[in-house]
This record gives C-alpha cells, sequence and structure tokens, in this order.
C-alpha cells in the first residue's frame, strides 16, 4: 500500500506557485483546511485563483489570503462574509466569477469523475449564461457548464489514513468530497491520521487513489461565522 503521508501543510504544498489554480474545500468556515491555508499565507505565492464555495472571513479562512493580495480571482458562489473581499471586488482589485452553488458543486464533481462539460437549467437567463453555449431540453433551456481545471485541491477531513481514504464529517462534506481528485493534485488535511485498516471500509467517502498527500493537521480553530444565542431565561 502506497504511504501518501507528508510531515506537515508546509511539505504539502511544494510545488505550488505563483499564478496556479487551486480548488479549496469547506463550506462556510466548516472543515475549511485551515493549516493549509496558513501555509499558503507564510509561503507569499501570489496571482492565485481560487475556487471555493465562499471566500472565509476578513482574519479567517481565505481571507488571510485576501489580506495579503495573494489571490487573483475569486470563483465562488456565496461571498457575503468578507468586507475585504467585497472592498477588493468593488475596487476591481478582484477578479470575481460568481457561479449558483449548485453548478459550483457540478463542476468539482465533474472534473473529478473527468466528465468534461454538462448542461444545467440554473442560471439561464441571468448574467450566468452570458457567452455561454446554450441548448433546449425537454421544453426548458439549459447551459453548457464545463468541469474545473485546477492545480491542486486542497481538502479537509474529519479521518484519513496513510493511504489516503478519507471520511468526512457533517456539512463539512459539502464541497471537500466532490473537490478531493478534481485537481491534478489533491491535498488532504486530517484531524485524526490512522494506520490502514482501521476506517470502516463502509465509512469511507472518497478512497485514496484521488488523494496524493495526507498529514494530520493541529490546532484547528473551527470558528463559527455568525454566533445566534437566546437570551439567557431570568
Amino acid at each position: 500500500m502506497i504511504d501518501k503521508r507528508v510531515k506537515n501543510a508546509q511539505e504539502a504544498i511544494e510545488g505550488i506557485k505563483d499564478g496556479m489554480t487551486l480548488m479549496l474545500g469547506g463550506f462556510g468556515l466548516c472543515g475549511i483546511p485551515e493549516n493549509t491555508i496558513s501555509a499558503l499565507v507564510e509561503s507569499n505565492i501570489t496571482d492565485l485563483t481560487c475556487i471555493s464555495n465562499n471566500a472565509g472571513v476578513d482574519d479567517f479562512g481565505l481571507g488571510l489570503l485576501l489580506q495579503k493580495r495573494q489571490i487573483k480571482k475569486m470563483i465562488s458562489s456565496y461571498v457575503g462574509e468578507n468586507a475585504e473581499f467585497e472592498r477588493q471586488m468593488l475596487s476591481g482589485e478582484l477578479e470575481v466569477e460568481l457561479v449558483p452553488q449548485g453548478t459550483l458543486a457540478e463542476r468539482s464533481r465533474a472534473a473529478q469523475a473527468g466528465i468534461p462539460a454538462f448542461y444545467t437549467p440554473a442560471g439561464y437567463g441571468t448574467e450566468v449564461a452570458e457567452g455561454k453555449e446554450t441548448k433546449e431540453f425537454h421544453g426548458k433551456m439549459h447551459i453548457l457548464e464545463h468541469a474545473f481545471e485546477a492545480d491542486f485541491s486542497i481538502v479537509k477531513a474529519w479521518k484519513g489514513d496513510h493511504a489516503g481514504n478519507l471520511i468526512f464529517k457533517g456539512s463539512a462534506r459539502n464541497f471537500n468530497a466532490p473537490m478531493a481528485g478534481a485537481g491534478k493534485v489533491t491535498i488532504a488535511e486530517v484531524e485524526e491520521l490512522v494506520e490502514p485498516g482501521q476506517l470502516d471500509p463502509n465509512e469511507i467517502h472518497i478512497p485514496g487513489i484521488m488523494v496524493q498527500r495526507i498529514f494530520q493537521g493541529e490546532k484547528f480553530e473551527k470558528r463559527i461565522e455568525q454566533r445566534t444565542v437566546r437570551k439567557r431565561d431570568a
């Protein structure tokens, strides 16, 4: 069995260069590859195109890369929690491609499956469809969307083993699972790294064949985007 372990996030990002395209898993701040993002911030790699459902918040997640102007273009679905993102987008400093959330997931999954393109009705008749091929199916118009092409996919899992098999937990599965294997190289950051054979085969979400590098992260913050609590009863 191939051992795909690397020592840490710094070793995991070896080969990522200026101008590359990265896919980063996570949903809001849930299931984001915190350690790998921190390593990218320290690396000072620039002109990145980042494909991610969202752009983190001002001082966490991809927001840290935005603060240092390391991202040239964001391809995202939801970007409403990041004031710096908004400022850079409105000032023209940051190129932005907004994608319907389902389309973002499917373009990732298509890349993972080796499917070059697909038709979807999402976005027809809006700015999303501008410049794209359209076709009618069963009386409904569809847009041709292409699978993403990324140099690296960076995902975060709950558990993984030395061979790269991964298990996600809860909402972290939303975009991490379809992005694993969708890039030329997949980096998996996990909370718990176990010996081969310790994961129940029936619970594995992503097989190790889709992962090239894996390491155990540390000091996960797991922040909450919007903390909402009720007032304590008197």
